[in-house]
């Protein structure tokens, strides 16, 4: 590719020169074996737009799971200032918040097996799932705005969990700031049956076993102790309430621009100032669908904790049902950086990218200071998951980001072409994966083939030391909306 210039094994550069405008360069983190289909769709040349914006700092950054996406791909990491720089809600998209959150277990693999079709059953019926489904929460009208301003504590302080989950939850589960007065009635119209639910797409709840330990000290530290311990994973985001927030704020900036005089050579990446009404309203509607979110995910695992006692009996407690940690992949966060030695205020947007803080970081929960933030980053599944810390490299090059999972090579549409949902099901029972939806011919667009392996991703990153594996996980049973 004549576009990238190599640095290094792990990292490509799009020079400022390649197109008249670009105000930092671009970075994309890739072996060089990725680069035939990174290089299939748009996704480098929207980093090379994203580094238009106004007021960006440092690279437009490419994580190795970059794939086309509104605006951004999927997969960007951007730091704007905010004193001068913009938002944009393509650099977050459309499900604000989509994120993973993980439990462990004292369960081993040879405990759940005998009993694993039960439990996947169970879970899929307390945890609604696919398109369009409702939730179980069905809160009331006049609640919805204490969610949006609190979320994941919303949840707690109504018997769903305790302070512990939210000690082990990236902002607690409620990132400050949040303005329901800047969230449309649409949205919340939206949002409201929908809250307490797993949606459809590439979410899903996998129950795991451990398949590998890489650093037992730091895994201990989380709570994962044995190769065939039982672990669970929950995936998924804001549902239709933040998809609306970015659709109504697609729209207020793609009038913003042009009355902030920027130039863009792309309207999917329509912006405003920061510190703009429109940037802060922006912010505030989307910390909104974020805290939802966590509330939403917190639901969830209550729920998943109830499963595990129907089936296994006892306690959530007696079968060692604690939370490792909830991370989000699609926000923009105001955070302090460094910047040419100087500490800057940023706004940081990472789009299918998980923030990896170093050990130390102030803003890190106490249990997890002293090893660095956790990064829960799936692959497909058919194959296997990771656990990963963050590190100081991280905080130097990314903003203190990684991947966030394997990153698609296909398409939905592709991707159905290439298998039926049907015969992913089969290929799935043939190696003793349990998977359950509602909707089989979904299937096909979340095969294995459509996604990079996980393992080549992780290795990049950690390659280039922007996080350091800890454990691997291989799927047990699934649950797809």
């Amino acid at each position: 590719m004549s576009t990238l210039h190599k640095l290094d094994d792990y990292r490509w550069e799009i020079p400022v020169t390649y197109k008249p405008g670009m105000k930092v360069p671009g970075i994309v983190y890739a072996s060089e074996s990725m680069l035939a289909s990174i290089e299939q769709d748009e996704a480098i040349e929207q980093v090379a737009n994203v580094a238009f914006l106004p007021g960006i700092v440092g690279q437009s950054l490419a994580m190795p799971d970059i794939h086309w996406g509104y605006g951004f791909p999927i997969g960007g990491v951007a730091a704007t200032r905010t004193s001068d720089g913009v938002v944009s809600p393509g650099g977050v998209g459309y499900d604000i918040n989509c994120g993973v959150r993980l439990l462990r277990t004292d369960l081993m693999k040879s405990d759940v097996t005998p009993q694993l079709s039960s439990l996947i059953e169970r879970l899929f019926r307390n945890v609604p799932s696919g398109v369009g489904s409702k939730g179980r929460l069905s809160p009331a009208r006049q609640q919805l705005p204490r969610i949006l301003e609190e979320g994941a504590r919303w949840a707690v302080n109504n018997g769903f969990g305790t302070d512990d989950d939210l000690e082990a939850t990236e902002d607690g589960g409620c990132i400050e700031g949040a303005d329901p007065g800047a969230v449309s009635e649409r949205a919340l119209k939206r949002g409201l049956p929908q809250a307490g639910s797993l949606g459809s797409g590439n979410h899903f709840l996998e129950v795991q076993a451990v398949q590998d330990i890489y650093d037992e000290s730091a895994a201990t530290s989380m709570g994962i102790e044995r190769v065939g311990q039982i672990l669970v994973l929950i995936h998924t985001g804001s549902r239709g309430l933040g998809h609306q927030v970015c659709t109504d704020y697609l729209k207020t900036m793609d009038q913003a621009v042009a009355r902030y005089d920027v130039f863009l050579p792309d309207r999917q990446l329509a912006c405003a100032p920061v510190a703009s009404p429109e940037g802060q309203q922006y912010l505030g509607a989307m910390r909104c669908a974020a805290n939802y979110a966590w509330c939403n995910r917190q639901h969830i695992a209550h729920w998943v904790r109830e499963a595990f006692v129907e089936v296994f009996g006892g306690s959530a407690d007696r079968l060692g049902l604690r939370q490792v940690y909830d991370v989000a992949h699609n926000i923009a966060k105001i955070e302090t950086h460094t910047v040419n030695g100087r500490q800057v205020e940023l706004c940081v947007h990472r789009k299918g990218a998980t923030r990896a803080f170093p050990p130390g970081h102030p803003a890190l929960s106490v249990r997890y200071r002293s090893i660095g933030q956790p990064a829960l980053i799936p692959g497909d599944m058919g194959r296997y998951s990771y656990i990963a810390l963050g590190t100081s490299r991280a905080m130097q090059e990314t903003f203190g980001s990684t991947c966030h999972g394997a990153g698609r090579v296909l398409s939905r549409s592709a991707a159905r072409k290439v298998a039926r949902g049907s015969d992913v099901a089969e290929a799935l029972r043939d190696r003793n994966i349990v998977v359950r939806t509602g909707d089989v011919a979904s299937l096909s667009e979340e095969a294995s083939a459509a996604y990079k392996d996980i393992a080549d991703v992780m290795d990049v990153v950690e390659g280039a030391g922007i996080c350091r594996k800890v454990a691997r996980t291989e799927p047990l049973g699934i649950i797809k909306g």
